[in-house]
């Protein structure tokens, strides 16, 4: 077998492979444009009407503003937070930042379930469930690894001596943050807040236990959705949290080539 021949099979079976990972999406999106009241494909007709039922409907529409409401604050608070918490990791020997990095890492490695399940008494002593406020501490918990991932790793990488040089000029420490490290941070504190972002407005488990009636969110709606009324407006509802994706990883593709 010559070279050329083999890296066009393996190509091929790349391609394949990834044909088979976005063939649900590829499914889901024409579907989203039917005609009829029930999930068919191939779709039968055209129109837009599931997208004008989902904006007219005030349980679709409300739980996407509760879902952006909630993404937002969680990407303000686990940004806020993870960067200061990297930033700190940076100055600590390098046993003491595995150890500390590992307690922060948790919630990306304890499965999602356990989370919820763990959240869900003290929550409920303190009056935070099925409320904003509680989804959204309950969705920084889940957010804040992605921070400190993408935050650390620029601050691993950065030449610390400028801000050292920054001072001995005379400048305060917070001039000298705002002018030499926030910066040097903004990437990866840009990709942090997008990856945070994602989390909170696609997440759906630890949803299903804090949120309620008072602060539903659109993925915990879709899932009551296809539990009590299969209709297209599931469909139409997934495009949207799909192309909301898809426009922020290519703002995160553009942050990174910048």
């Amino acid at each position: 077998m010559t070279r050329g021949l083999g890296n066009g099979i393996l190509s091929a079976i790349a391609g394949l492979l990834c044909l088979f990972l976005i063939m649900p999406t590829l499914i889901v999106a024409p579907i989203s444009f039917t005609q009829t009241d029930f999930i068919t494909f191939p779709p039968r007709g055209f129109s837009t009407r599931w997208y004008e039922a989902f904006f007219e409907r005030p349980e679709w529409y409300g739980s996407l503003v509760t879902s952006t409401i909630v993404a937002i604050a969680t990407t303000l608070l686990a940004t806020l937070l993870g960067s200061m918490i990297a930033l700190g990791l940076v100055r600590l020997s390098r046993r003491a930042n595995r150890l500390v990095s590992f307690f922060f890492l948790l919630p990306m490695i304890v499965p999602t379930i356990i989370t919820a399940a763990a959240l869900y008494s003290p929550f409920a002593k303190l009056g935070l469930v099925a409320t904003v406020p509680g989804l959204v501490l309950a969705h920084t918990i889940l957010a804040l690894p992605f921070v400190v991932i993408n935050v650390s790793a620029v601050a691993q990488s950065m030449d610390w001596r400028m801000v050292n040089a920054a001072r001995s000029l005379g400048a305060s420490p917070l001039t000298a943050f705002r002018r030499v490290t926030l910066p040097v941070l903004a990437p990866g504190i840009a990709a942090g807040a997008i990856f945070a972002f994602l989390t909170s407005f696609d997440e759906v488990v630890v949803a299903l236990f804090v949120s309620g009636s008072g602060a539903t969110t659109l993925p915990v709606q879709m899932w009551s959705g296809i539990r009590f009324e299969i209709s297209p407006i599931v469909a139409a509802a997934s495009c949207l949290l799909l192309l909301v994706s898809c426009l922020l990883l290519a703002l995160f593709w553009f942050l990174k080539r910048k």
